[in-house]
């Protein structure tokens, strides 16, 4: 049951939190107390001790609380416009990107997209890549020169579960890992 409203969450308050009537400000946040009136009104059962432990024991952490666990958002991953308030940071010298074997060519040949999200995600590991990748298909790694792109000017973001995140990474900066 909490895989299926982690789910859940993950769409609304990612992707399309008017499917619930709920409300993101601009950072992403939504009230705790709409949020689960919105979900009972829409036929999910969902109280406040049960969002609070998918919040606490979610393996991706995926979800925030404010301080004073009134607002929660999702931590990265928007496909709706929000601004998380994330300051510029320095990346480690590499960074990864798990895909499918299936997009390997035109990623290498085009560079990495935000596609239907708004940025680029990088995980700090190949393990963590590795299992990203696998939710398409066969997956790839690749490695990202992180340091080389901070060099050249382009900006970083580390979400609050610890995803790098960036608007795009051009094609020079990706090598596949063996």
């Amino acid at each position: 049951m909490s895989v299926e409203i982690s789910k859940f969450l993950s769409f609304v308050l990612r992707h399309d939190p008017a499917s619930i009537g709920l409300h993101l400000d601009e950072q992403g946040w939504a009230s705790v107390d709409e949020l689960l009136a919105k979900a009972g009104a829409s036929g999910r059962q969902l109280d406040r001790e049960t969002l609070l432990n998918i919040v606490a024991n979610s393996d991706k952490q995926r979800f925030t609380l404010s301080v004073d666990q009134t607002r929660i958002r999702a931590a990265q991953g928007h496909s709706v416009k929000v601004d998380l308030g994330l300051a510029p940071a320095v990346p480690p010298p590499r960074l990864f990107h798990g895909t499918a074997d299936r997009f390997i060519d035109s990623i290498l040949r085009d560079g990495l997209r935000a596609q239907s999200r708004q940025q680029v995600h990088l995980s700090h590991d190949e393990p963590t890549a590795i299992a990203v990748g696998s939710r398409h298909g066969r997956p790839v790694v690749l490695s990202v020169d992180a340091s080389g792109m901070h060099r050249d000017g382009y900006a970083f973001y580390q979400a609050d579960n610890g995803v790098w995140l960036t608007n795009a990474v051009p094609a020079q900066y990706l090598s596949r890992t063996p």
